[in-house]
This record gives structure tokens, sequence and C-alpha cells, in this order.
């Protein structure tokens, strides 16, 4: 089995939010609620960070589901020319972790380049089915 879901975000502050509800949204479909609290939280972070770094003036980002058997696996692809890096931890730092605490809660994470742009995801497990 096999299953995706892909929208476009403009480069806004509502996109953020908006982002959490189409990952809670087809998540709720494909019936894994128990994934939604960390999926959310990701998904806030990569999309904050095309927002921020990524996604040029004028440009939308990407967010996009896949679900297969084992995994959900959430990318965020945007088409600007930064270099992504998990920073190391400073308590006293207000900001900085969002890539660290993707790395955390997600099962398996990278950054793919592309000749213009990058995605930047993350795998969760998927629960047993009861």
């Amino acid at each position: 089995m096999s299953l995706s879901q892909l929208r476009l975000f403009p480069r806004r502050r509502t996109s953020v939010r908006a982002s959490r509800d189409f990952v809670v949204d087809a998540l709720m479909e494909w019936q894994l609620t128990g994934l939604i609290d960390d999926i959310q939280l990701c998904v806030s972070e990569l999309a904050t960070n095309a927002l921020l770094h990524g996604a040029p003036p004028g440009r939308e980002f990407a967010v996009r589901l896949d679900l297969t058997d084992d995994f959900v696996r959430l990318e965020v692809r945007d088409s600007g020319d930064g270099r992504p890096v998990i920073q190391d931890t400073d308590e006293a730092s207000c900001s900085g972790r969002g890539l660290f605490l993707v790395s955390e809660l997600a099962s398996d994470f990278g950054i793919d380049h592309h000749t213009v742009g990058k995605t930047v995801w993350a795998a969760f497990k998927r629960p047993a089915e009861p």
C-alpha cells in the first residue's frame, strides 16, 4: 500500500499553521492519530525553516506526506539555496533547535539537495495495527 498527499503553501506566516492542519487532516484520514503530535511538531519546524530560510519571496514551499506499509514520510521542499544543518543544542539558546528536534522525533531524517532547492524529510515508523 502506498498513499501520498501534497500541498503547496505560499511564503506567509499563516502557512505554518496551514501546513500543520494539512498533516493532521491526512493522518486522520489514514487513521494514524498516534503520529499526529510528532509529525505536527516536525512539519511546524520544517515549514518555519522553509518560510524563513528557504522559500525566496514570491515562491511557495511544498509539504508532502507519503504512507507506506512501514513508514509515514514527511517532506518539506523549497527552492532556496540554503544548506540546513543540525546545530548543537545550547540550553541558553531560544532558537536553532528545529532540525535537532526533527532528527530526535523521527525514525530517520535527511536532506536531499536538488539543482534548485532542497527537500528536508523525516520518516516515522508506522504503529502496528490493532
